[in-house]
């Protein structure tokens, strides 16, 4: 797929203050509302066994649990003001070393406080997970940095 070989935009505004996202060095690969791509580039400094060379698992849950909160924030417009409240990651199998790992991340639905996504980690076909996820987030809809109307955007 051509997804694998998109250009990446620099670390964006979305994932200002998340220093995780950064020492991982993910990016957003494409967004449109409710809907994201990101990608880790291989790093030596993400290997879990250097014997095997397979990317730490930590560095999977790290770039679902970042792609399913983007998702939600380009569907809501409260970026920053979520948190997650449940993350079930199903693993299918190891990264192939020397990959980059992309992410595809979904919010399928949105309540008055919780907003639900799911999303899918790959190399090159989201039809061959490496790991799936589902999760819930908690949405800040009250105070002084929500929307003043009351709304949380586009639903």
């Amino acid at each position: 797929m051509s997804e694998a070989k998109s250009e990446t935009a620099p670390l964006g505004m979305l994932l200002a203050g998340v220093p995780h996202a950064e020492a991982l060095r993910l990016h957003v690969i494409s967004l449109e509302a409710g809907k994201v791509i990101c990608r880790v580039p291989f790093s030596d400094d993400l290997i879990g066994n250097p014997d095997t060379r397979v990317i730490h698992g930590g560095v999977i849950t790290a770039l679902l649990d970042n792609a399913c909160g983007i998702s939600v924030g380009s569907k809501t417009m409260l970026r920053g003001q979520i948190a997650t409240l449940d993350l079930r990651i199903d693993y299918m199998k190891s990264a192939t070393p020397d990959l980059d790992i992309l992410a595809y991340a979904e919010c399928f639905k949105v309540t008055r406080n919780i907003a639900f996504t799911r999303g899918v980690a790959y190399h090159t076909d989201r039809d061959d997970p490496i790991a799936t996820c589902a999760a819930a987030f908690m949405l800040r809809t009250r105070g002084p940095s929500a929307p003043a109307d009351g709304t949380r955007g586009a639903t």
